[in-house]
């Protein structure tokens, strides 16, 4: 097994320095068990454990000796992520033998930590590594985590619709996995309209990938992820400051993505279907118009009233596909409005669900693996809100009440009626630089999927 940057087996790490692990109602207890020496280097540097401190001590000959961290919660993997870049370069191992929760948090949280994008700019420093023996199934959930992040900040010269098929491609050919395309005019003949009319106007053709693994008797799960590789907002045309970060508009596609190879990385005993409606909300003289009423895969007509509001248009034509298939579980996952950032902050993805089991499963997931997401409301009250007066549905409203419920909404209009289904509207974005959650792309609610799913079908 190839390790990942930060890592090195007990054979490959030169002479790894002891590591300790320390929470603060705890540091009376350790610090007793330490020498005089190491007790009045802790006293002198005021040392009290906090959560993210990091302190390090020299031996008896001038060389780095050993080195302890405060964290929170020991079964969070961020508790230990500001350790690689704290800590001096070089090999180290955990000084004592944490239990399973513990050792499998501190791998994860030790490799978010470890984590730059370096396509365009090199790291300013090498971080330090981790020595010991690893859980493979925690390399895999630390690889999704780490595709989600950089799937989502490529810029879109170099994951535009075109790229994320490429990428797609790939993964399908590594686990043995069909893939199909429908791009261009080809989704009008085709029945997926939305998908076209929201893509039509880039010079990069607007697609539908579709990806199917696993064995025909096992569950059957659709996930759905929104590919608005950037948006304009169309010509309802967003602010500079909007704009700014678009690049990251296809964050659910890159969720769906990398929980699907999770998935079929762990080998989990279900069958999948991957849709991600990929396509470029651009401004040009084909782009759709606020005021059109464009035509569905469902049947249903939408009336355009705002073309920042693509997302939703895209989605419906993929969960009615989905929803065609007549899976389990369908769920989809959608970097969808700016509304649940209002709600709930970047870090806090806001879960939708029609069905109560799969709800509370979802959430215990999130508690248990330290991904947590927060359920909010299919209040149907508020469909009045996507009323139109032309045709059967709008695809946005005039006030900005509600506006993660709306959109939910919406979706579920295109959701057959009893289909379990569960829909994350998730921002997929670190807005400042934090241990472990450098600024750009993140994964978020993706480990409480997986870990939802193991629970349900196991392996």
């Amino acid at each position: 097994m190839t390790l990942p940057t930060g890592f090195a087996t007990a054979s490959e790490a030169a002479t790894p320095r002891p590591l300790h692990f320390v929470q603060r109602d705890g540091l009376a207890t350790w610090r007793a068990t330490q020498s005089p020496a190491i007790q009045a280097w802790l006293d002198a540097q005021q040392f009290d454990a906090s959560a993210g401190t990091a302190l390090a001590w020299a031996d008896a000959d001038g060389h780095i000796g050993g080195a302890v961290i405060g964290i929170g919660d020991p079964l969070d993997p961020l508790s230990y992520a500001h350790a690689p870049l704290a800590l001096p370069v070089g090999d180290w191992q955990a000084a004592a033998t944490l239990e399973a929760g513990a050792r499998n948090a501190l791998q994860l949280g030790w490799g978010l930590g470890c984590y730059r994008f370096t396509r365009y700019k090199t790291a300013p420093r090498a971080p330090a590594r981790l020595a010991g023996d690893f859980d493979g199934a925690g390399f895999d959930v630390l690889a999704a985590c780490v595709r989600v992040r950089d799937l989502v900040n490529t810029p879109t010269e170099h994951m535009g619709p075109d790229a994320l098929e490429t990428v797609m491609r790939a993964i399908a050919a590594a686990h043995g996995a069909d893939i199909e395309v429908i791009a261009g005019d080809d989704l009008l003949t085709q029945n997926y309209p939305a998908i076209h009319a929201v893509g039509r106007a880039s010079h990069r053709a607007p697609r539908l990938i579709e990806m199917r693994w696993g064995d025909a008797a096992h569950p059957h799960i659709a996930i759905v992820g929104k590919g608005v590789c950037f948006d304009t907002g169309g010509l309802n045309i967003k602010s500079g400051v909007g704009m700014r970060n678009m690049k990251k508009d296809m964050g659910g596609s890159a969720h769906a993505i990398a929980l699907a190879e999770l998935i079929m990385a762990r080998k989990l005993p279900v069958r999948i279907t991957l849709l991600v409606p990929a396509v470029e909300n651009a401004i040009g003289p084909n782009a759709f118009r606020p005021g059109e009423v464009i035509a569905t895969r469902k049947g249903v007509s939408v009336e355009i009233d705002n073309t920042d509001a693509e997302g939703r248009l895209v989605l419906c034509d993929a969960l009615a596909r989905a929803g065609e298939l007549a899976p389990e579980l369908l769920l989809d996952f959608a970097t969808l409005t700016g509304a649940a950032r209002i709600a709930l902050g970047p870090d806090l993805p806001a879960l939708f669900c029609n069905d109560e089991t799969l709800a509370n499963d979802w959430l215990r997931a999130g508690e248990r693996s330290r991904d947590p997401l927060w359920r909010m409301p299919l209040w149907r009250p508020y469909l009045r809100y996507l009323t139109s007066s032309i045709a059967d549905l709008a695809n946005s409203s005039n006030t900005s009440m509600g506006g993660s419920v709306t959109a939910a909404l919406y979706l579920e209009r295109f959701v057959p009626a009893g289909q379990p289904w569960g829909h994350v509207d998730g921002y997929a974005w670190n807005d400042s630089d934090r241990p472990g959650r450098p600024t750009g792309g993140e994964a978020q609610g993706l480990r409480a999927a997986f870990s939802m799913l193991q629970a349900r079908y196991g392996g």
